[in-house]
């Protein structure tokens, strides 16, 4: 079954914990999207996890314009295709902003309650409630609230503790405060205070990092914040409290910031942008290398194996794929797995 089941997920984030390495976090938007990063990770022979956010839920629902109903279909196909394959696939949801719980996250956590009710698997392992846009109090009591309806359900709740900059998907924070970049040891104490005896969790700390495409070391990242508050935690609660920390806007991060979070407990780490363009740039090298066939000029009538979609799919998918078997690279989880007890 390698779409894990609860306690197969918690020990997708145990073994990266302990091994000081990061599960490749995939947005997708699309079955195309999903295929590219299925393959990746099937072919490498790594466990990685697949997740979708609202935008990319409201555009798989096409005409239905709903982005639950559109994460619920996508989660569907990757769990037909991934049943065939020898790792483990986790799907989980991203940033979910406090105005769009009651559209996206809440319809999940039903379905979630509806699936088991009728002796169904969960379609998801986690999702992501990102309260970063209001006052900390008031993030960890909705967090409270989430978490209580889904660890019942044996699902993982991410949050987000700071504001990541830049631009993704219709979260703007590119003008945020500066101060809110960067996630302090009291705030990070103050997340798991609140939510260790609920269920279990994830937490996006923020340390300069950015949604967005930006050139190598124009990032300032602070990797040790994540160290200073793991450190509080741990000298609070124990080494057992260590949290399970989630790298968001990773791209135009130097490989030794990557490398170096993982030390201080990152798990898992978004990526996004740089599989976008990894997706994109082959279509757009084949539609200007194949500018007559995929076009109907002056009367002909073009060259069908061109513009048939599969022709720039494959490929897109292909160098998708490509910039996936990277990201697991970049994050030490290259070829890791515990399906069928490898690991």
């Amino acid at each position: 079954m390698p779409v894990p089941d609860p306690k197969t997920f918690a020990r997708l984030l145990d073994a990266a914990q302990a091994g000081n390495y990061a599960l490749a976090s995939i947005n997708i938007t699309s079955s195309n999207t999903a295929n590219a990063a299925l393959a990746a990770f099937a072919e490498t022979k790594t466990d990685g996890i697949l997740q979708i956010s609202t935008g990319g839920g409201e555009h798989y629902s096409g005409p239905a314009k709903d982005m639950a109903l559109g994460a619920i279909a996508l989660a569907e196909h990757i769990h037909r295709i991934a049943e065939r394959l020898d790792v483990y696939i986790a799907i989980t949801t991203d940033h979910c902003v406090p105005g769009k719980v009651d559209k996206f996250l809440r319809p999940l956590i039903a379905e979630g309650k509806r699936r088991q009710e009728a002796g169904l698997s969960n379609l998801f392992n986690g999702h992501m409630f990102d309260g970063s846009e209001l006052p900390m109090d008031q993030n960890m009591a909705i967090s409270r609230e989430l978490l209580q309806e889904m660890a019942p359900l044996g699902l993982v709740l991410e949050v987000e503790a700071g504001v990541v900059g830049g631009e993704e998907d219709g979260i703007d924070n590119t003008n945020a405060e500066h101060h809110k970049l960067y996630t302090t040891p009291e705030d990070m104490l103050y997340v798991y205070e609140t939510l260790k005896d609920l269920g279990r969790f994830t937490l996006a700390a923020t340390f300069g990092n950015v949604h967005g495409v930006y050139k190598p070391g124009n990032v300032k990242l602070t990797p040790k914040i994540l160290k200073d508050g793991n450190d509080a935690v741990i000298a609070k609660y124990g080494n057992q409290a260590k949290l399970d920390l989630v790298f968001h806007g990773g791209s135009g991060s130097l490989l030794t910031e990557i490398h170096e979070t993982l030390e201080y407990g990152v798990v898992k780490m978004n990526v996004d942008t740089d599989c976008q363009y990894a997706f994109s740039r082959p279509i757009a090298d084949h539609m200007l290398k194949n500018y007559d066939g995929v076009l109907r000029i002056d009367g002909e009538m073009g060259d069908k194996k061109v513009y048939d979609p599969r022709a720039y799919l494959k490929k897109a998918e292909s160098g998708m794929k490509a910039r996936v078997v990277q990201a697991a690279s970049d994050l030490q989880s290259l070829g890791k797995s515990i399906y069928g007890g490898n690991q």
